[in-house]
């Protein structure tokens, strides 16, 4: 005898035996959703959070950007945990100079960094009295309108730069500049005077490396300095790049309170949201 049951079986109290679909059909389509999430974070889009100001004024603490991840090709980088299912780099695409890219930060290789790339494969780089050379030639450098940023939970102002109050808000103060690289890619960056790292011997960007450095030039670890964990970079391998900067999403100046749902509107910096690169 057949000891399977029918599909048509009923329970002793007349009512059709309950099956398991429901509950099967539920955990595939959390598999699903899971798999699709991954494969769009690892191959097309992925958000970041900047949680420093070594990119000011371009980037401020607080905001959350989308990333592209297939502008510069994809390696085991490009996905979660770095899991080393790619090897090498593949559908390779060198950035070009002027570009925010995020990397893996040398030496350590597991810790998302943002920088503006600088020096690409070839170039001699060095600054000179806080002037940013590029093969021997000062890149151009103009002096802008300052960058004032109020202070809030997410802005202290740096001990080199001016605190004022504007307003009746405190506010934080920047020597602003405009610099322009040779294939007319334009940015602001935030300089304060002298320091030590406005002075440095030419470097050579050997292959398959990049220069990269911060726009907040005093505030900044960057290529100019060695690799070492918590410290500088160095020049960053370009198997390391995690995608390109495209937008803006969202903008949080650190006031929002979870148990006070209307600071989250009021925390918001409305006039970031949407911005491009």
């Amino acid at each position: 005898m057949d000891e399977t049951t029918p599909e048509n079986a009923v329970e002793p109290d007349g009512k059709a035996a309950a099956k398991p679909e429901k509950e099967e059909n539920f955990f595939v389509f959390l598999i699903k959703l899971v798999a699709i999430v991954l494969i769009f974070r690892s191959f097309v889009f992925a958000p970041f959070t900047i949680p420093s100001e070594s990119m000011l004024p371009r980037l401020v603490d607080g905001d959350y950007l989308l990333a592209s991840k297939w502008s510069y090709g994809y390696s085991k980088y490009s996905l979660p945990f770095s899991l080393p299912l790619i090897p090498g780099r593949i559908m390779a695409s060198q950035p070009e100079r002027g570009d925010v890219a995020i990397f893996k930060a040398p030496p350590l290789n597991n810790v998302d960094y943002i920088k503006r790339v600088i020096g690409l494969p070839g170039d001699t780089i060095q600054m000179k009295a806080g002037v940013l050379y590029l093969n021997g030639q000062a890149v151009k450098k103009e002096r802008i309108a300052d960058f004032v940023i109020p202070q809030t939970p997410n802005t202290d102002c740096a001990t080199i730069a001016f605190e004022a109050v504007e307003d009746g808000q405190a506010v934080c103060r920047y020597a602003r500049f405009r610099e322009t690289l040779p294939n007319g890619r334009s940015y602001e960056v935030l300089d304060f005077g002298h320091t030590p790292q406005d002075d440095t011997d030419p470097i050579v960007v050997p292959e398959d490396k990049l220069f990269m450095m911060g726009d907040n030039r005093d505030n900044s670890q960057d290529s100019r300095f060695p690799p070492r964990p918590g410290g500088g970079i160095g020049l960053v391998p370009q198997e390391n790049l995690v995608g390109k900067a495209t937008i803006v999403m969202w903008s949080t100046d650190g006031s929002a309170e979870w148990i006070k749902p209307w600071t989250w509107f009021t925390s918001a910096r409305w006039n970031r949201i949407g911005g491009t690169f």
